[in-house]
């Protein structure tokens, strides 16, 4: 489960980060991704954390395969929130393929959308997966 400072709820912040933010498509999802705006709800001088949404359509499969692919996402998009630049909002919308892929395929589909979008490797060398 996502924290509550870091879950995206209003259809306008849905809609900011995917009408004003920049997409990377794979062929299990499309990740947007607006970086630094700021919340109105969030005290004046504070960085507002990352926010991240879902949108996981009847197209996935039943309301039992869709709930099981959000519940993969959150848990995914959660242990990669300390990459994300604060104040960021992140939509990640499931294109029917995810709903008969893997834990695995999906990591390896998230972890290269926002490779692309933050433009750098989102586990970094300390993993051993860098340059060499």
């Amino acid at each position: 489960m996502l924290p509550t400072e870091n879950r995206l709820r209003r259809r306008q912040d849905f809609a900011a980060a995917v009408r004003r933010g920049r997409r990377a498509g794979r062929p299990l999802l499309v990740v947007h991704l607006r970086r630094e705006t700021t919340d109105p709800h969030v005290p004046a001088g504070s960085t507002p954390p990352a926010r991240a949404g879902f949108v996981v359509s009847k197209a996935v499969g039943g309301a039992v395969q869709r709930n099981l692919v959000k519940r993969r996402l959150r848990h995914l998009v959660r242990e990669r929130l300390p990459l994300l630049p604060p104040g960021s909002l992140v939509v990640v919308r499931a294109l029917p393929e995810a709903g008969r892929a893997d834990p695995a395929q999906l990591a390896l589909d998230l972890d290269a959308a926002l490779t692309r979008l933050l433009g750098r490797d989102t586990h970094g060398e300390a993993e051993g997966r860098g340059a060499r």
